[in-house]
């Protein structure tokens, strides 16, 4: 009996703490649901509700002449709500269908009966947000605010969130300039134009708040965003689109021919620093039978080789300026071959003769000759010359605004790797590393009469069509060599293209300055002591043909440089390989353009013999003669026909036809070289029909001058 009570006591105090623990959850649950609701449910709410960025519309990037370079266009993720108030169950089922058919036709990746099914299913399960396509352009977006229901504006389930993907409508041309923007995770990956304005160009982000629903789907709450973005700037570059289409071409055809790995070309203003074109080209796959070339990297700014003999220019220019050399020192070349230190320095040819002048030393482009020089004059005090070259800047980067700029290298006396045979090697251009910008900057600085400036690829930077910056040439130094050296470089630029290792481009139509260049690239995992030289074996070398100079070269314009890198076809010297390439860029800049050519006015007793005219007005006439600075004289009234009198050769004299004082006695006069304007206008209102042939003055008439006639005949005039 007591086991009994015992047992009952312990089931009703377990009955109780169960009770009173079933009241205290009751009770929290309608603490929560009354006391705490709103506080809790706005918790909820801002856990599922986020302010999402919305990218602004970046920038536009063009060309020197307004053509689009880089350019953002709209893309949008258009999905439906497709239980929407406004949306009853009447017009859902009156449209469906057809709704779905419009869908399947401008979209084509499912059937209308797909379609029509997505949106029954989500108009049964009340799904507020069904995606319906991604990427979807902005002229299709308008189409489908036509379909059935999406007609209805707000009212009619439609969201889209829009998207900007960046395009180049001319695809290849200076594609690896223009640039592009990566963001990652970790970093951001920045490239040419595009990186290096990134913060003009992006402009400022808006946001909209967005809420998170079924499958961690983000759907915008409202129609509009809450902070609107502000678009990017637009950058205006130098580049000019026609120039670069002719370098790209003309690069390509080279490689292709040559069968080269990779190859660059630039054009730059030889006063402001300009960079018109720059093509970098490299080939895609290893199957000789299906070669491509594409624009992958920027050979031209990032890359510095050995240069070769183009870097002759820049150790006679500081022989020269530092001693006064005369171009017709005398060089005493033997047979072509010097040896330092066991290593024998060749030309590549036997020369001429065993002793050459500085002038005709570089015009063969001599190794011997250099290296002599050089050494004959900086061998007790090498930093002489090192500093020379240092003050051509040719140590330094350019600083210019595309990231990815390689360090140049001149080596010092004091390095490590200096030895007896580095002063002769850097003289014709090994044992230093220059980037094809820096040595055009070189050449530019001596087609500018010794002034460098800085290569620049900027014009302005305009917002909403005004401009908010500009970029102006800058100098990075006054003068590098005295004027008398920088005549003596030119001489032996231009000595190099009519006499010399350039002669082979065969431009008659203006004179150019240059120098070839043939270089051996170092081969990469050649190990000292191996017994193997850096370059390779004889007949296992890849070489650098390279081709350097301005134009025109009597009054320069533009400087041009173009690098080919190991071609394959068993041709590799500079003016061989790379000087066509310069020819076909210089050849057709200067036919297509209006800088290399001097008005017709432009002095005073240019014009011998006045021109012929044609019969017009006399204030007409003596209005063009104005405006063209060419005397005139005329005594005939404003409005009367004249033309002028051809016993006058000099002056142009007018004199009166007495056309419209013919016509009224109805007399036709001699329409030969009127106008048909002027001609249409006498004879019509005389009541005479006319019929034109051709375009331009009349040169023969059906009726003939002299001949009477009558309101209503008909006229045919000829014109010229």
């Amino acid at each position: 009996m007591e086991n009994k009570k015992d047992i009952l006591s312990r089931t009703y105090l377990v009955y109780i703490f169960l009770c009173v623990f079933a009241i205290s959850i009751l009770y929290k649950i309608c603490i929560i649901q009354f006391k705490e609701g709103a506080e809790w449910k706005a918790k909820a709410e801002a856990f599922n509700t986020q302010l999402h960025e919305i990218q602004a519309v970046r920038g536009n990037i063009f060309d020197i002449n307004g053509n689009l370079l880089a350019t953002s266009l709209p893309y949008y993720e258009v999905a439906v709500d497709i239980n929407a108030p406004s949306i009853d169950k009447k017009l859902f089922e009156s449209k469906v269908d057809s709704l779905g058919y419009l869908l399947a036709e401008l979209f084509k990746d499912k059937s209308a009966k797909q379609y029509t099914k997505l949106l029954r299913k989500a108009r049964k399960s009340g799904d507020r947000y069904v995606v319906l396509k991604r990427n979807v352009p902005y002229k299709d977006l308008q189409t489908l605010k036509t379909f059935p229901i999406f007609k209805r504006g707000k009212r009619g389930g439609l969201v889209t969130l829009q998207t900007n993907k960046r395009e180049r409508p001319f695809k290849m041309l200076a594609a690896r300039s223009i640039g592009y923007v990566q963001y990652q995770q970790d970093d951001t990956l920045k490239v040419g134009l595009e990186g290096a304005y990134d913060t003009l160009l992006m402009g400022v982000s808006g946001q909209r708040l967005m809420q998170k629903i079924a499958g961690d789907v983000w759907r915008p709450i409202n129609d509009e965003n809450e902070v609107e973005p502000k678009d990017g700037s637009d950058l205006y570059t130098t580049i000019d689109i026609n120039i670069q289409d002719v370098a790209e071409n003309a690069l390509l055809k080279t490689l292709l021919k040559n069968n080269a790995s990779h190859g660059c070309a630039i054009l730059m203003e030889v006063k402001t620093g300009e960079i018109k074109a720059i093509a970098n080209l490299t080939r895609n796959g290893k199957d000789s039978s299906s070669y491509s070339y594409s624009e992958n990297l920027n050979y031209a700014i990032g890359y510095a080789t050995e240069p070769g003999s183009t870097f002759k220019l820049a150790s006679y220019m500081a022989v020269m300026d530092d001693y006064n050399l005369s171009l017709e020192e005398k060089i005493t070349v033997g047979n072509g071959e010097v040896t330092y230190y066991n290593k024998t320095i060749k030309d590549h040819d036997a020369p001429e003769t065993s002793v050459l002048t500085l002038k005709r030393a570089f015009e063969v482009s001599s190794n011997v000759a250099v290296a002599k020089t050089i050494v004959k004059y900086y061998s007790k005090n090498p930093q002489q010359y090192i500093n020379k070259l240092k003050s051509f800047h040719l140590n330094q980067k350019l600083g210019i605004a595309l990231p990815g700029e390689a360090n140049p290298l001149i080596k010092e006396p004091k390095s490590k790797d200096w030895s007896g045979l580095t002063l002769p090697q850097i003289s014709y251009g090994y044992e230093s590393l220059i980037t094809p910008l820096q040595t055009l900057t070189l050449y530019n600085a001596i087609a500018n009469d010794g002034k460098m400036v800085k290569p620049r690829f900027e014009r302005e930077v305009k917002r909403n069509g005004i401009t908010v910056k500009t970029f102006s040439t800058e100098v990075i130094a006054e003068q590098i060599v005295k004027p008398s050296t920088v005549k003596k470089a030119k001489e032996m630029l231009e000595g190099v293209v009519e006499h010399g290792t350039g002669k082979g481009l065969n431009i008659t139509a203006f004179k150019v300055g240059g120098k070839t260049g043939t270089a051996q690239i170092a081969k990469t995992g050649v190990k000292r002591g191996s017994g193997k030289t850096a370059y390779g074996d004889e007949g296992d070398r890849n070489y650098q043909a390279s081709f350097v100079g301005y134009f025109p070269a009597d009054k320069p314009l533009y400087t041009c440089i173009v690098i080919i890198n190991s071609p394959s076809n068993g041709i590799y010297y500079g003016g061989l390989v790379a000087g066509p390439v310069f020819k076909e860029i210089a050849e057709k800049v200067y036919s297509s353009s209006l800088d290399f050519l001097e008005p017709i006015n432009y002095k005073p007793t240019l014009l011998t013999k006045a021109p012929e005219t044609i019969k017009s007005k006399n204030n007409e006439m003596l209005a063009v003669s104005k405006s063209l600075n060419l005397k005139s004289k005329s005594s005939s009234s404003e409005d009367a026909y004249v033309s002028r009198n051809i016993k006058d050769s000099t002056t142009i004299s007018f004199q009166t036809n007495n056309l419209e004082s013919q016509l009224k006695k109805g007399i036709i006069p001699n329409l030969n070289g009127l106008s048909a304007k002027d001609a249409l206008f006498l004879l019509e209102n005389c009541g005479l029909h006319v019929k034109l042939l051709g375009i331009g003055s009349v040169k023969k008439q059906s009726l003939e001058a002299g001949q009477k006639f009558n309101k209503g005949d008909k006229i045919t005039l000829i014109l010229s």
